[in-house]
C-alpha cells in the first residue's frame, strides 16, 4: 500500500529591496540643498576675482623743490615693496623753458606746469597708498578731506582720481606751450640794454612781468628818467 507525499507549501520568492536614492538636490541626510544659490555664490566669488583693476591718475602733493626726487624714490620704492605693477607711472609735467643768465647768457630749462606736485597713474588699494604716503619729501594725496566727528584735527584724506578731462588738459598744456624765458631779476637792479632801439641804454627796474617774458626800466633819456618797457632778451643784468 502506497502512503501520499505530503503536500509541500508553496514558498513566495522574497521582493527585492527596494533603495530610494536621494533626489536631486538633497544630501544623503534629506536636507535640501539651494544649489542655485550655492552655484550663484561661486560664480559671484569667480566674478569678483576677474574683475579688472582699474589704474587711474592721481595727484600728489610734494614738499618744494623735490618733485624729481620724489619720482625717483617712489620708482624705487615700488619695486621694493612689490606693488610696480600698481604703480604704473609717475610724471612731473614740464614745459621747456630758458633762462637769462646775469652774463646774458641763456641756459635751457624744464618749467614745471604744477610745482610741488606729482602725477601718479597707479592701482588705488592700502598697500600703493602705503607706499606713496610713506615716501620721504610726500605731503599727502590730493583729494576730499573727512572731517572727523570730535576734535579740531584734520580728518583722513580720501584720494580723489583726476578725471580724464583734467589729465588731457595738463599733459595738452605741458606739450604746446611755447618755451618760457626766465631771468633773475627783481626791482631795483641794474641792466644794460644790449638789443632795439635803446641798445646801450643803462637803467633800473621797476616791474617784472616773468608771464609775459617782459620788465619795465626806468631809463635816462635826454636826461630824464623814462619808464620803458623791454623784453628780457633785450636786458642784461648788471652785477
Amino acid at each position: 500500500m502506497t502512503l501520499p507525499l505530503p503536500a509541500v507549501p508553496e514558498i513566495e520568492p522574497d521582493a527585492p529591496e527596494v533603495l530610494e536614492l536621494p533626489a536631486e538636490g538633497t544630501d544623503p541626510t534629506g536636507e535640501v540643498l539651494d544649489l542655485a544659490a550655492e552655484g550663484g555664490a561661486e560664480a559671484a566669488e569667480a566674478g569678483e576675482a576677474a574683475k579688472p583693476q582699474v589704474a587711474r591718475w592721481f595727484a600728489v602733493q610734494v614738499a618744494s623743490s623735490c618733485e624729481k626726487k620724489v619720482k625717483a624714490t617712489l620708482e624705487q620704492r615700488a619695486v621694493t615693496l612689490g606693488v610696480s605693477n600698481r604703480i604704473l607711472e609717475i610724471e612731473i609735467p614740464q614745459t621747456p623753458g630758458v633762462k637769462l643768465k646775469k652774463d646774458g647768457s641763456r641756459q635751457s630749462i624744464e618749467e614745471k606746469v604744477f610745482p610741488g606736485y606729482v602725477l601718479v597713474r597707479m592701482v588705488l588699494d592700502e598697500d600703493t597708498m602705503m607706499a606713496v604716503r610713506s615716501t620721504p619729501n610726500v605731503i599727502n594725496f590730493v583729494g576730499q578731506e573727512e572731517r572727523r566727528a570730535t576734535g579740531k584735527a584734520r580728518g583722513h584724506i580720501r584720494p580723489r582720481p583726476l578725471s580724464r578731462q583734467e589729465v588731457d588738459r595738463i599733459f595738452k598744456r605741458a606739450a604746446e606751450k611755447k618755451p618760457v624765458l626766465k631771468v633773475d631779476l627783481t626791482e631795483g637792479d641794474q641792466i644794460l640794454v644790449t638789443a632795439g632801439p635803446f641798445k646801450d641804454f643803462q637803467g633800473e627796474v621797476i616791474e617784472v612781468s616773468g608771464e609775459r617774458s617782459k620788465l619795465k626800466a626806468l631809463l635816462s633819456i635826454f636826461g630824464r628818467e623814462t619808464p620803458v618797457e623791454l623784453e628780457f632778451s633785450q636786458i642784461s643784468k648788471q652785477s
